[in-house]
């Protein structure tokens, strides 16, 4: 640079560019490094928080243009958050990079696809279950796994196509349409709480949320399940669809606002939802008609793993058969919500449960989910599904306990992927579960 170059300094400004004093706010001291999945595998400098961040600073400063290039780094990120929990100056990063890419949507809209499922099949549990039916129903016959037998050896689709079929979940019995409007305690009702019922949840892991229920009963909770709720927005908001996010959001809070002033608790056993949920009151702090509403609707929401260590009864005992087990903590619910302790408390209680910590679990590392970042960014999910996969088998664990459909789903794929030492130990299948669902397993 040369004295008559011009100065760095804010030149490009927009509505949904995060602001400038807020990217200076990163002192590139390193310490996002050794906590960032993807700047781990690669060793690359644009592949870390601080990279990206400086991407974005220089979109600002009118160096850099919003390229495919630029729309690629921002993506690579999984949005897990770890850098939030080691940044000195307390940069929100995470959020700041999920703003970089709603001015990168602005010129260079997600793929079709992508937009097709957010806004036509991910809206609220009941359509989820509407448009998963075609796959229960092929599932059913086999005819998916048929068909990735036909077609695996196509070039380039084939093993594309064998991905899918394998990672896709065994669509359930939805639980939405079974599911009443109050479920009374199963015991001297001590506690009423509101249930958000989550679209994978309904399809993908109905028996967990039944599970979720009854421990909720059996710990003298009376839940509420109010209909008409829409997806959480989570999806949408880390694919920088804003507007449709905010939409669903506001949907949501109408949809529990009647009953704010009658339950305790919000409660819900996605740890993505939950997050996005208790991120409503940031959402919408600029809105002047929701702001209020959206900050008393997230002072309510509590994970479900949070909520039942808060308050399960002295007198309820646990008991499991002898198992050695280890937790996974989603990112969305450590990072995110600062929920580590809590779960670990609760599998604790468990008598016949030996619980052993899997390796370099804080800050979290992440699964390789990611929302959807495990079909987008595919060959780098299983890396890091492959390094997670190699920490549950140092632990010796026959029991692999998560607290979110994403990490549940990609945990169960590594445990089935073909060739691996940590599908069997000893002969024994590692059983991948939710909390709630060894809660109420023990009860």
């Amino acid at each position: 640079m040369t004295i008559y170059d011009p100065a760095p300094g804010p030149r490009v400004i927009g509505p949904t560019l995060p602001s400038y004093d807020e990217l200076m706010g990163c002192i590139r001291c390193g310490r996002c490094l050794p906590v960032c999945p993807t700047y781990q595998e690669t060793q690359l400098e644009t592949f870390s928080p601080r990279g990206r961040l400086n991407l974005l600073r220089a979109v600002e400063d009118g160096r850099l243009a919003i390229t495919a290039g630029l729309e690629d780094h921002l993506y690579h990120c999984l949005d897990c958050r770890a850098c939030n929990t080691v940044c000195p100056p307390g940069v929100r990063i995470g959020e700041l990079i999920v703003r970089g890419r709603v001015a990168v949507e602005e010129k260079r809209p997600r793929p079709f696809l992508i937009r097709f499922l957010l806004r036509h099949m991910l809206t609220g549990a009941a359509r989820a279950e509407i448009l998963s039916r075609p796959l229960r129903i092929l599932q059913a016959l086999r005819l998916d796994r048929l068909g990735a037998a036909l077609l695996g050896r196509l070039p380039g689709v084939g093993p594309r196509l064998r991905q899918l079929v394998e990672f896709a979940p065994r669509i359930g019995r939805p639980l939405r349409p079974e599911l009443p409007l109050v479920t009374p305690a199963a015991r001297e009702q001590r506690h009423r709480v509101a249930f958000f019922l989550g679209c994978m949840m309904n399809v993908a892991l109905p028996d967990v949320s039944r599970a979720t229920v009854r421990v909720l009963a059996a710990a003298g909770c009376q839940v509420i399940t109010p209909a008409g709720q829409a997806c959480c927005a989570a999806p949408q908001d880390d694919q920088a669809m804003l507007t449709l996010s905010r939409e669903m959001a506001r949907r949501n809070i109408a949809v529990f606002e009647p009953l704010l002033d009658q339950v305790e608790a919000i409660v819900s056993d996605c740890a993505g939802c939950s997050a996005a949920l208790a991120e409503y009151a940031e959402w919408l702090h600029d809105d002047l008609a929701w702001a209020e509403r959206a900050r008393r609707f997230s002072a309510k929401v509590c994970d479900v793993t949070a909520w039942l260590d808060a308050i399960w009864p002295d007198d309820l005992p646990l008991r499991h058969g002898a198992v050695v087990a280890t937790y996974h903590d989603p990112c969305h619910l450590a990072n995110l919500q600062n929920v580590r302790s809590q779960p670990r408390r609760l599998l604790s209680r468990i008598a016949g449960l030996e619980l052993r910590p899997l390796p370099d679990s804080h800050p979290v590392r992440c699964c390789g989910s990611a929302g959807i970042y495990n079909l987008t960014h595919t060959p780098m999910a299983l890396t890091l599904l492959d390094r997670k996969m190699d920490d549950v088998a140092a632990t010796g664990a026959t029991l692999l306990v998560s607290a979110n459909p994403g990490c549940l789903l990609q945990l169960e794929w590594g445990c089935r992927r073909s060739g691996q030492p940590w599908g069997r130990r000893q002969g024994q299948q590692v059983a991948v579960k939710h909390v709630v669902q060894v809660l109420d397993e023990s009860l």
